[in-house]
């Protein structure tokens, strides 16, 4: 199973053991388990608990502090439009976070289903979503919240397997739809390929209310000067099988304050007018002060990018020292691959079958806590127990590096052991 050698008289197993004990002989307290900005990327957007200052009007003259609005402030529109590919009238504004519109979405198509639904989801015999893997944790818990079977379809470095997404979607009219993370994804960082996009757009379903929940949380979170280009899925939607097929969502969460961000929603007039005529209910408008807040302080979508490229400067580092640790400590073992990717906050680090879940306890047993083994697939179980999503964003550099070092001394410990007992 590995390649490790024994060196110096001492057998691998012995060496792994005393590497560890020394790891945790240390009482290091390290955590690596959400992708939250640092500190110091908060500190890039403070200029934002100074505005909008004593002018509360947008600029079409609408006094934000007051109730109405449902599709948000227009210029803040425009600034998103372009990143997150939507047009700025199919483009809307809301609360502080993708997610909790995502979670929305989901709740409203069960109880009332979606433009095309031929009843609500509710009153299906089963609902089933389409669930890429390695995935994002919470978009499972959404479908697990609310009893929608979870169906795992592998990724490929270029997005979701469509052979099999096809064959599951054209047959299963209890197949309504597929998580996506189309760029940078989470965990693995891959950025979904042109023909992807078009296949998703094209595919036939046995559902005809099929939906694409396109969340493109890490449109502009590019670790490189070259960010991955991504095919547009509405305008392939458009021209596809079916317009209103994918409904997109981005935020600002990851862009200015986490806490205070705002979230988007886009898709085809219908699916706006569905969602327009849904939230209706529930509130007379979003928050139009922090709205302004952030149209003025990125001001345009140059603006945006700038803001980005400081992001960078501040992520690009950590990056490169998980790559650079990893490549020295595992680096030929044999014991572990990890991706690469061009943006984003993650990184999915593979390990050998069956030891994830014991290289995370041996790593939190020695302070380093990390995402629970499994937390990458459907109802946290990863079949092959071999993946392991890293968050590098959050600890200080020295921390990262100690838990990205310690975290390769409980990779060779589990292996060794494993390689020991055969």
């Amino acid at each position: 199973m590995t390649s490790i050698d024994v060196r110096d008289g001492v057998p691998p197993v012995d060496r792994a053991r005393r590497e560890y004990a020394e790891l945790a002989a240390r009482g290091l307290r390290l955590d690596l388990t959400r992708g939250k900005p640092a500190p110091d990327q908060l500190d890039l957007s403070a200029g934002l608990l100074e505005l909008p200052g004593p002018v509360y009007r947008a600029a079409d003259g609408t006094d934000c502090r007051n109730y109405g609005g449902p599709r948000g402030l227009p210029e803040l529109r425009e600034i998103f439009s372009g990143p997150l590919q939507v047009p700025a009238d199919r483009l809307l504004a809301a609360g502080n976070s993708s997610l909790e519109l995502m979670h929305d979405v989901v709740v409203q198509a069960l109880l009332a289903g979606v433009p095309g639904s031929p009843r609500r989801w509710a009153e299906e015999e089963r609902v089933a979503f389409l669930c890429p893997v390695p995935g994002y944790d919470r978009h499972f818990a959404i479908c697990e919240r609310y009893g929608i079977e979870m169906i795992p379809v592998p990724m490929t470095g270029a997005g979701p397997d469509m052979d099999a997404a096809e064959r599951l979607a054209g047959a299963d009219p209890a197949v309504k739809g597929i998580w996506c993370v189309p760029k940078y994804s989470n965990p693995s960082g891959e950025t979904y390929g042109d023909d992807v996009v078009r296949r998703l757009a094209e595919m036939r379903t046995a559902a005809p209310d099929f939906r694409i929940f396109w969340d493109n949380a890490y449109a502009v979170h590019h670790l490189t000067g070259e960010p991955a280009g991504l095919a547009d899925l509405l305008a392939a939607c458009a021209a596809g099988a079916d317009p209103d097929r994918a409904l997109v969502f981005g935020s600002t969460s990851k862009v200015t304050l986490a806490g205070a961000g705002v979230g988007f929603i886009g898709g085809s007039p219908a699916n706006v007018d569905w969602w327009l005529d849904r939230v209706s209910r529930r509130t007379i408008g979003p928050d139009k002060v922090n709205q302004l807040r952030h149209a003025l302080f990125l001001r345009d979508e140059a603006g945006l990018h700038d803001h980005m490229r400081r992001q960078r400067e501040l992520l690009r580092p950590k990056f490169d020292a998980v790559e650079r640790i990893l490549a020295a400590e595992l680096g030929g073992t044999g014991l572990a691959s990890w991706t690469t990717p061009r943006g984003g906050y993650f990184l999915a680090l593979e390990v050998p079958e069956g030891c994830a879940r014991e290289v995370v306890r041996r790593a939190g047993e020695a302070g380093i806590v990390l995402t629970p083994a499994g937390a990458t697939h459907p109802y946290g179980k990863d079949p092959a127990d071999r993946t392991i999503r890293i968050a590098p964003t959050f600890p200080s550099l020295p921390d990262l590096e100690a838990a990205i070092a310690g975290l390769a001394v409980c990779v060779r410990l589990v292996g060794a052991e494993r390689a020991a007992t055969g």
